[in-house]
């Protein structure tokens, strides 16, 4: 089980620093393929976890490759039903953003969709990268799913 980073991606000003699409793999064949678990979409709309197949994350022709870092080992009995419903059940990032007619940008919004006044402190934003540190890497190995490996 690997965390795998693919970018960098489109940057974002409410973001500065370099980011990139990260992401859970599952090794499940002996040429490399098997699963990517990570969530995907925009601040705008709302982002959705979604597990599919996938290719060798270094040989992956749909994404740009940047590194991988070994998680650990998972059972094969466990993926990918049980790694699945782990991560179903971890909240996605939400919508973070809206356009402002009135800055004629996209700002960072509050849950209820109401755009922050300059006096008001703004919440750091989540997006895939937050969600698999912060919570699905923590998740899967909190519930046994990753034996992390040890170095």
């Amino acid at each position: 089980v690997f965390k795998v980073r693919y970018g960098p991606v489109l940057p974002d000003p409410d973001m500065p620093d370099i980011r990139f699409h990260t992401a859970v793999f599952v090794e499940t064949d002996a040429n490399g393929a098997g699963y990517i678990h990570h969530v995907t979409g925009d601040l705008v709309s709302g982002m959705r976890y979604e597990c599919a197949i996938a290719s060798k994350p270094e040989l992956d022709d749909t994404r740009q490759y940047h590194s991988k870092e070994l998680l650990g080992t998972a059972e094969e009995s466990d993926h990918p039903h049980a790694f699945t419903r782990t991560c179903q059940a971890l909240p996605p990032p939400p919508r973070q953003k809206a356009f402002s007619p009135k800055t004629m940008r996209t700002e960072p919004v509050k849950p209820d969709g109401t755009f922050y006044t300059s006096d008001e402190s703004r919440p750091k934003l989540i997006k895939c990268t937050e969600w698999t540190e912060i919570q699905a890497v923590p998740a899967l190995i909190c519930s046994g799913l990753i034996q992390p490996a040890h170095f």
